[in-house]
């Protein structure tokens, strides 16, 4: 299943669904089940399995391209990202004049970041007035259905979901001083995350499954302003998302509706494609991700006022 957030034409208040027949979407709009993402995700397996039926029997039908589409989850308890695609690692540390640390090979690294700054498909994301070099990320994420705690690898499927186009919106000249420090990225980072444009549940991908748990063969595209710039494979990632959230549950419990981000695709920044040096995104700017088997996430840069 798609699950996603929208609003009908004439309506204000956003409604839980599902995508069916790739251009229909239907509301999930009942009294037996959850009325919002997250809360659909926290009801767990037999809700699911529930919400997936009434998708399938439900008559509320309205064309895709005739709803708004909001994030498909606006506050995940947390977000993680995750740095896991060898290229991106080795370009970015080649930049700041570098080798990749040894410990990269040892084990997934990830930061927290700002849950409460979520953005939406074709929301505008508002370029801080802090920075002069704004940057998009392409990136997948995955959203944890089943909490668990010491997950192993091969297990970890268990406890997802769905997946998501994720955009990690980057401030690289604040980030760069930031990580001179020996931490964050912080301000860098924690203005703005597009998550969208809907959720995609396991078992649509796995035609697409490329033997590793959470890798698919998946084509990873950025376009900005109609021209394409990145291109990637979810495939090429170094570390699995088994491996991931195995990392990001040692010693700790991951809730439903943690989100949980892969890192760049290789090529998929504007500091890889321009060694750092720019030129980055400016206001008016439409970013554009797609990601095989999952769909594309929109946004426009809006200049701060």
């Amino acid at each position: 299943m798609r699950y996603l957030s929208f609003t009908p034409p004439g309506e204000e208040r956003p409604r839980l669904g599902a995508v069916i027949a790739e251009d229909r979407v239907v509301s999930l709009a009942r009294g037996d089940l959850p009325q919002d993402m997250l809360a659909l995700i926290q009801a767990g397996p037999e809700m699911w399995a529930l919400a997936e039926l009434v998708a399938r029997q439900t008559q509320s039908v309205w064309p895709l391209a005739e709803v708004a589409l909001g994030a498909p989850l606006r506050r995940p308890p947390t977000l993680r990202d995750f740095y896991a695609f060898e290229t991106h690692v080795r370009t970015a540390s080649q930049n700041r004049g570098r080798e990749v640390p040894a410990e990269w090979y040892e084990f997934p690294v990830f930061y927290f970041t700002n849950p409460h700054t979520i953005h939406g498909p074709g929301e505008g994301v508002k370029m801080p007035a802090y920075t002069q070099a704004l940057d998009y990320e392409l990136e997948v994420a995955a959203v944890i259905g089943r909490p668990g705690k010491d997950i192993a690898p091969d297990e970890a499927m268990e406890h997802v979901f769905g997946f998501t186009i994720m955009n990690d919106w980057s401030a690289r000249d604040v980030q760069r001083k930031e990580m001179k420090v020996g931490l964050g990225p912080a301000k860098g980072k924690d203005f703005a995350t597009s998550l969208g444009p809907w959720i995609v549940t396991p078992g649509e991908l796995e035609k697409a499954n490329a033997g590793r748990p959470g890798v698919y063969n998946a084509s990873m595209v950025a376009r900005v302003n109609g021209e394409e710039r990145s291109r990637g494979n979810w495939s090429d990632i170094h570390y699995s998302f088994g491996e991931i959230i195995a990392r990001a549950s040692q010693g700790v419990e991951l809730q439903p509706g943690d989100v949980i981000g892969s890192g760049t695709v290789g090529t998929g920044c504007l500091l890889e494609l321009t060694k750092g040096e720019g030129p980055w995104l400016q206001g008016g700017d439409l970013v554009e991700l797609a990601i095989d088997g999952i769909g594309v996430l929109q946004n426009r840069v809006v200049l701060a006022t």
